[in-house]
């Protein structure tokens, strides 16, 4: 069996960059992808989806050093399912809302845009909106 996904997102947070015990680097960081269409009502919809990404070893220490918040970035990797259910990660915001979190072992990071891209100061729009805390499920 063979599964890919394929993502384009801005961080929402800076990258987080643990070692195992073994010694293997691994990065973490969230990105949010965003998609607008007009519903049947004729209103715009903006949907953003939160993925947590996992990157190891060269490419995790390559990660942490040039990523950071608002950064764009193509994400290559395969979905990782929570043992329970099967689905993505489910959790409670503190206002009570359920809320998911897909998790994603990157095999390949891309950076996108320029490094001066990042953070809410930039006026090109690759951005994000930004996120209370709230909204970030990690």
């Amino acid at each position: 069996m063979f599964h890919k996904i394929i993502l384009v997102g801005n961080l929402g947070k800076d990258p987080e960059m643990r070692y195992t015990p073994g010694g293997q680097p691994v990065t973490s960081f969230s990105v949010a992808s965003n998609r607008r269409y007009t519903g049947s009502d004729g209103q715009n919809v903006e949907e953003t989806i939160w993925f947590r990404i996992s990157v190891w070893g060269k490419q995790a220490e390559v990660c942490k050093q040039y990523l950071a918040k608002g950064r764009q970035v193509l994400v290559e990797g395969r979905l990782v399912c929570d043992r329970q259910t099967g689905g993505p990660r489910t959790f409670k915001r503190q206002n009570g809302e359920i809320g998911a979190s897909f998790e994603v072992n990157a095999e390949t990071v891309r950076f996108l845009g320029q490094k001066q891209d990042a953070g809410p100061e930039n006026d090109t729009g690759a951005a994000p909106a930004p996120a209370t805390e709230e909204e970030i499920p990690f």
